[in-house]
């Protein structure tokens, strides 16, 4: 028997850092993400000898463990060590025996929500090898608990949901850990018309999320009116986005994008760099009127909204930089396992 599971990454398009706490837990986030064709997967081979065996493809780590009830988090694998530590401790009070392996299309640090997502993967590996009776918002909330507080990771709450859902959403989140999923029904023609005008690219940096989140909370914690105001502002354009796509309003995504940029820069120190100042920089000038960072910010991948036939300019002007443009399309699976 081998389980698989695969669950896709996001592209967080408004909103972004509202789902954090405490900013989500005083005034209450909202965030605007839809998932693509990359993905982060797990395989569960159950073993029968005793022991455990991680390992990660993309990173080339692979570590072998007596069977135990748990396994020490010390910055080798802690992802996979946290989800297993939760079954156990929650589902089966008894060590298994077993070999996980894993990849991810996208490296850490990508700002598509990389790490989240492959607990949300490695999490529904062992939810269908044992039968939990989890459903999606549980699946979504503890891996949220895993990543956040087993493992004391800094970030927010929406990458955990969007892998686990899907498609489209927008998000509300409250204090208490509630969270809300809106599924939107977008037309075809809007998404197609998006994808196609939607450019994403590759800095060829990645970064530690953390620090920056980490410099994010502080900001809220000691009221800084700067700081709350931009991520108010955030808040905001989240509906703006969701109007404009389902109202098919899509000449506005490029404005909306340019002014979310501007307010999260103002959150926290090291969202934007020279380097990054500079991508922006040419990516508008070729045509595009729009563009932000996915994620926390300090690198990864950054998207520009080229409205008409710009995107082609826009292609063109961002080979002076070393990295690339990635293919992507927009997905409407979320979580998927299967036996075999």
């Amino acid at each position: 028997m081998i389980i698989k599971s695969k669950a896709p990454l996001r592209i967080g398009l408004a909103g972004g850092g509202t789902d954090v706490s405490p900013y989500s837990d005083l005034y209450g986030g909202s965030i605007l993400n839809a998932t693509i064709n990359k993905y982060a997967y797990a395989t569960l081979e159950p073993l029968n000898n005793d022991s455990i065996e991680l390992q990660s493809i993309d990173k080339k780590i692979n570590l072998i463990y007596a069977s135990s009830i748990s396994l020490e988090a010390d910055g080798n694998l802690d992802l996979l060590k946290g989800v297993y530590n939760r079954i156990v401790k929650d589902f089966t009070q008894k060590p298994l025996s077993f070999r996980l392996t894993t990849y991810v299309d996208a490296p850490a640090g990508s700002g598509l929500g990389s790490s989240s997502t492959l607990v949300v993967a490695i999490l529904g590996a062992f939810v269908e090898w044992l039968n939990i009776p989890l459903g999606e918002y549980d699946i979504a909330h503890l891996a949220f608990e895993i990543e956040r507080i087993d493992l004391n990771m800094a970030g927010g709450r929406q990458d955990h949901y969007a892998a686990t859902f899907g498609g489209f959403n927008f998000m509300e989140f409250y204090k208490d850990d509630k969270v809300i999923v809106n599924p939107l029904r977008i037309k075809r023609k809007y998404i197609t018309e998006l994808q196609n005008n939607l450019v994403l690219f590759y800095t060829g940096t990645s970064r530690n999320s953390s620090d920056i989140i980490n410099l994010q909370s502080k900001n809220i914690v000691n009221k800084n009116y700067d700081a709350i105001e931009a991520t108010h502002k955030l808040k905001e354009q989240s509906v703006k986005m969701k109007e404009a796509l389902l109202m098919g309003k899509l000449d506005l995504i490029g404005q909306i994008l340019h002014a979310s940029w501007e307010n999260k820069k103002q959150m926290a120190q090291g969202i934007s760099n020279p380097e990054i100042e500079a991508i922006h920089k040419v990516a508008m000038d070729a045509g595009a009127n729009g563009g932000k960072i996915s994620g926390a910010g300090g690198g990864g991948f950054i998207f520009f909204y080229c409205p008409g036939n710009t995107r082609f300019k826009v292609i063109e002007a961002l080979k002076t930089f070393d990295s690339r443009v990635e293919n992507y399309e927009f997905t409407a699976g979320g979580l998927y396992t299967y036996t075999i």
